[in-house]
C-alpha cells in the first residue's frame, strides 16, 4: 500500500448524513396540479393545464456540480434533497427507489409489478448534481423501436410486446472521480525483423529491449455506478453519459421520476474507480512505449500508479427502463435519457438462427466452388 493509500485509509470515513430535509411546493400556480419535469422543454410542466415554469438556479455562478474533496468527504456529506423523501420497496423484485413524499409510486420501474409499498429506509446522501433527461418517454420508445427492429434474431412477437407505455424514467446513482496520476513503469518492448533460418527460409523474429519511465495523466470524471441492481452489460451498452453536462441538484429536476438508492458507498466506488483507471493507464502507457520506441510489441509491463488531489461528485444520471415478458421470461431494456443509446437482451428465434447458418454455409460453399473452377 503506497503513502497516498495509507493516508486515505487513516483519514477517510463514510460520509456523515445529516437530516436537513425541508418541504417544497411544486404545485401549478394556475390549477393547483402537481408539476413534473419535462425533458423536451427542460422546465416544470403541469400535465393538467400545460403550464410551464422555468427552473432557475439559486446562484447564477453555480451552474454545475462542484467536485468534493475525497479525504474530507465525511465533512461535506449531507442528505438535503430539498424536499421530503420516502423509500419505496417492490415486494416482487426487491427494487428500492426514492420518491418525493407526496408522489404516488404505483408500479415498479424494474419489473413492472404493482406490488410496491412504502418502506422505512435510512437517510440517503443527497446528490451534488443531476444530468437531466433530454428525451421523454415517447422519444425513448422511438429509439428503442428503431434499435429492436434491427435485431434480426429477435422474434416478431417479442418485438411487438414491448410497448411505449412500459417505459419508466429512473435516475441512477453514479460517483465520478477526478485525480492526478503519476505512474512509474517498467517492461520490455519488442521490434520485429526478418531473418533467414538454417533452412534458408525467411522468418520473423522479435528483439526485446528493457524500458522504464514515468507517465502522468489527469483523470476527469471517471464514472462508477453506485448500484448493484443492474447488469453491468446493460449499463455498459448505454454508455457514455455526458457527465460534464450536469446541473447543480435541485428537487425540481427530478420531479416526477424515481431515484434509485445507491448501494455502493463512496469508498467502495473509489476502489472500483482505481481499478478502471489503472486499466486505462496500462493501455495508455503501452501506447506510449510503442510510439516512443517504434515498437511492435510490449510485454512484462509493471506499473505503479499514485493518485493525488482526488475529488468526487455524486450525480444522478437519467435512464429510461422497459421490460416485457416473452414465453414466461422477462427481458429488460435501458435507454440513455441523455443520448438515446439503447441496450438490452432479446429472445432468440431458433428458426432465424438456422436460416442464417444455412445461408452462411451456402455462401461459403459457393465461394469455395467458384475458387476451384
Amino acid at each position: 500500500m503506497d503513502e497516498q493509500e495509507v493516508q486515505m485509509e487513516q483519514e477517510y470515513t463514510e460520509p456523515v448524513i445529516t437530516d436537513t430535509k425541508k418541504e417544497t411546493d411544486r404545485k401549478c400556480p394556475q390549477c393547483g396540479g402537481v408539476m413534473d419535469f419535462d425533458p423536451r422543454e427542460g422546465k416544470l410542466h403541469c400535465p393538467y393545464c400545460d403550464y410551464l415554469e422555468e427552473i432557475l438556479p439559486e446562484n447564477e455562478e453555480e451552474i454545475s456540480a462542484e467536485e468534493q474533496d475525497f479525504l474530507t468527504a465525511e465533512q461535506t456529506g449531507n442528505c438535503d434533497w430539498g424536499v421530503e423523501k420516502k423509500t419505496v420497496l417492490c415486494k416482487a423484485c426487491g427494487g428500492e427507489m426514492v420518491y418525493d413524499a407526496l408522489e404516488i409510486a404505483g408500479e415498479c420501474p424494474y419489473c413492472g409489478s404493482n406490488q410496491v409499498m412504502e418502506a422505512k429506509g435510512e437517510n440517503t446522501l443527497a446528490p451534488g448534481g443531476v444530468c437531466v433527461f433530454k428525451l421523454d418517454a415517447k422519444q425513448a420508445a422511438e429509439k428503442f423501436k428503431a434499435w429492436i427492429k434491427k435485431r434480426w434474431f429477435c422474434p416478431k412477437e417479442a418485438k411487438e410486446t414491448a410497448k411505449p407505455k412500459d417505459f419508466k424514467g429512473l435516475y441512477l446513482p453514479y460517483w465520478t472521480f477526478d485525480t492526478q496520476t503519476t505512474t512509474r513503469y517498467s517492461g520490455e518492448y519488442g521490434i520485429r525483423r526478418q531473418k533467414r533460418n538454417s533452412k534458408g527460409e525467411t522468418v520473423t523474429v522479435t528483439d526485446w529491449y528493457r524500458c522504464s519511465g514515468t507517465y502522468s495523466e489527469f483523470i476527469d470524471d471517471q464514472a462508477v455506478c453506485g448500484t448493484k441492481r443492474h447488469e453491468q452489460s446493460l449499463l455498459n451498452g448505454i454508455q457514455p453519459f455526458n457527465t460534464a453536462d450536469n446541473k447543480v441538484y435541485k428537487p425540481e429536476y427530478v420531479a416526477g421520476f424515481a431515484s434509485e438508492r445507491y448501494s455502493i458507498g463512496l469508498k467502495d466506488a473509489w476502489e472500483t474507480a482505481k481499478s478502471l483507471i489503472t486499466t486505462r493507464l496500462r493501455r495508455n502507457i503501452t501506447k506510449k512505449i510503442r510510439a516512443e520506441h517504434h515498437a511492435d510489441d510490449v510485454r512484462f509491463l509493471q506499473i505503479h500508479p499514485s493518485f493525488t488531489g482526488i475529488k468526487y461528485k455524486y450525480l444522478l444520471l437519467p435512464v429510461w427502463m422497459a421490460c416485457f415478458k416473452y414465453k414466461e421470461k422477462i427481458y429488460r431494456f435501458m435507454v440513455n435519457g441523455q443520448t438515446g443509446r439503447v441496450s438490452g437482451k432479446i429472445p432468440i428465434s431458433a428458426l432465424k438462427v438456422v436460416i442464417t447458418v444455412l445461408a452462411a454455409i451456402a455462401v461459403l460453399g459457393l465461394m469455395w466452388f467458384i475458387s476451384n473452377l
